[in-house]
């Protein structure tokens, strides 16, 4: 699974503005259903329902917030960047300021355990996240998110 494939510079915002956990989460869904074609209130519905089961937030300041919904055809990938980190419930108790959103078919199985695997090695690394903190364009993050994600396949 190719990050590529799940993301593109349009599906990246560099300065998401929200004072809270639940208030990201909406704008996350907001942001997403246009892409997915789907209800914000129902992507919405399935990031709460998954936050409840446990924080998405890893740690570092770093949130991999996740769901399946029914409709969707294929894996999608957003990613956004904090203007200002909002307390998650993080697993280290540290305010989050990178999300990497990703939205599975309900069919995905392992394809959607893969890409969270991914998703999951690339931010853990710390330099990766320290120029995704200091980059201001959707591309250049884009660029970022994809090269590293390469460099680690190879």
């Amino acid at each position: 699974m190719d990050i590529g494939e799940l993301i593109t510079p349009s599906q990246i915002r560099p300065a998401l503005k929200a004072s809270s956990k639940k208030q990201t989460l909406q704008e996350l869904a907001k942001f997403s259903a246009q892409w997915v074609e789907q209800d914000e209130r129902a992507i919405f519905d399935i990031l709460l329902e998954r936050e409840r089961l446990g924080t998405t937030g890893v740690g570092r300041g770093v949130a991999i917030p996740h769901g399946k919904l029914a409709a969707l055809d294929r894996l999608y990938g957003f990613f956004a960047r904090l203007e200002t980190p909002v307390p998650f419930d993080a697993i280290d108790e540290q305010p989050v300021d990178l999300i990497f959103l990703l939205l599975a078919p309900e069919s995905a199985g392992a394809d959607h355990l893969k890409a969270l695997a991914q998703v999951s090695r690339m931010l853990r690394d710390q330099a990766v996240c320290k120029k995704l903190r200091g980059t201001d364009s959707g591309e250049a993050i884009y660029a970022l998110l994809t090269e590293t994600a390469a460099s680690e396949a190879a």
